[in-house]
């Protein structure tokens, strides 16, 4: 069987640090922050008081109020990305065979915002069992993918991937992976999470994962500083719309980039800690560029899973001096959670899109927040500290990686 290329020909999100692509990208170059205190709800209580919430974001710009009443924060996120990567590839239903295009989504957990508010419900109630009758379709995590094809009329592959903050990156490699065999000509893919509320702050600040910077949120994310403390949660979504070339170049796309491989690995060591020499982070970048055919030295940036927590980013720079040998004195690294947050299911999209701005502008975003790195990591390598910096970006890789263990990196090269 004949491979086919495939390309990335459309774009769209909601993050932190805007609800678009255009303005995402300039504040990642600028090395802004997307944390503050907490607005959906009142954080007084909790040991963790701010996230990176969304700004500027009312469902009503996009929805009826009734659509919006029907759909979790998630699926809503969800399908505003969608929109915008099915309207920036010109994608018309006119033109192509909606049988042959689908939607791959992922998200960690779905729609906690809609579980927590009907156990809510019933708890605060007289014991009879009174629920929405949306509250299954509303919370599913699989319903993103559904709403999106719904939308569109997109009748080819449709599921939802779960695998934790892994889950967008699998979605990527899913769908990938799908008209690489040509199974399809056109797949939206991306993943989206909505949990920060109280359920989402409260789970993650019992397992100690959260920053309790309160006094200093924008400069609580702070990956490789030896100050760091944790992760700050961020909500969100990005989108991307997949296409086979032959596909892309029949219908005149504008090719922003092609995607050259993706690879997946377990660590099976520990529920929440990855292992500390980084070994599942060694494998499935490894894999990653067999699948691609690529050699460690075509790589110029990474973009780390990088969370800003004791544990995860000593291995995986680990990883990347073990994987990259000679090389990874070469490469730059950069960690944009230290700008958006966690976004968890949705980490693995956006930072997806991180790597397609590296490779159109030929920059590197920075790790910002550090004021003193961590010398127990080699501080020779290029960690691209506080200030986005010029350089030649011919191939970029995102890697992340999940509680229980899942791995998963994309490459990207400049087409």
């Amino acid at each position: 069987m004949e491979l086919k290329r495939v390309v990335i020909t459309g774009a769209g999100c909601l993050t932190p640090l805007g609800n678009d692509v255009a303005t995402f990208f300039e504040a990642l170059k600028n090395g802004e922050s997307g944390a503050g205190p907490i607005t959906h709800f009142d954080a007084t209580h909790f040991k963790t008081q701010f996230a990176c919430e969304l700004k500027g974001y009312d469902p009503l710009d996009h929805f009826d109020r009734k659509t919006a009443r029907k759909l979790d924060p998630f699926a809503q996120y969800a399908m505003v990305a969608a929109r915008q990567a099915v309207s920036h590839a010109g994608l018309d239903a006119e033109g192509i065979d909606l049988d042959r295009v689908g939607v791959i989504w992922g998200s960690g957990i779905g729609g906690l915002f809609t579980f927590q508010e009907e156990v809510r419900n019933y708890a605060n109630g007289d014991g009879t069992p009174r629920f929405n009758p949306f509250f299954i379709p509303k919370m599913i995590g699989d319903i993103a993918a559904g709403q999106i094809s719904i939308e569109f009329g997109f009748r080819g592959p449709n599921y939802g991937c779960v695998s934790a903050c892994a889950s967008a990156t699998n979605a990527v490699i899913d769908a990938f992976t799908t008209i690489r065999m040509g199974k399809a000509d056109a797949i939206v893919t991306g993943g989206s999470e909505a949990a920060c509320v109280e359920a989402g702050i409260g789970g993650f600040g019992a397992m100690k994962a959260l920053s309790t910077r309160n006094d200093d949120p924008q400069g609580a994310s702070r990956p490789f500083d030896v100050t760091r403390d944790g992760f700050v949660l961020g909500e969100g979504s990005g989108a991307m719309v997949l296409e086979s070339l032959e596909h892309a170049q029949a219908r005149g796309a504008n090719i922003l980039c092609e995607v050259m491989g993706g690879g997946a690995s377990g660590d099976a060591h520990h529920l929440t800690a990855p292992h500390p020499e980084g070994t599942g982070a060694i494998r499935v970048m490894r894999a990653t560029l067999e699948d691609a055919d690529m050699q460690p030295d075509e790589v110029d940036y990474i973009n780390v899973h990088g969370t800003s927590t004791p544990l995860g980013d000593l291995a995986e720079v680990k990883a990347i001096e073990e994987v990259f040998g000679d090389h990874a004195y070469k490469l730059s690294i950069s960690s944009t959670k230290s700008m958006t947050g966690h976004l968890l299911g949705a980490a693995g999209a956006v930072e997806l899109l991180a790597c397609v701005l590296s490779l159109q502008e030929q920059i590197i975003p920075p790790t910002i927040n550090s004021s003193e790195p961590d010398p127990a990591l080699n501080l020779e390598l290029d960690f691209t500290f506080n200030t986005a910096k010029k350089r030649e970006v011919r191939a970029a890789l995102s890697n992340t990686f999940g509680f229980g263990g899942h791995n998963a990196c994309v490459i990207i090269r400049k087409f």
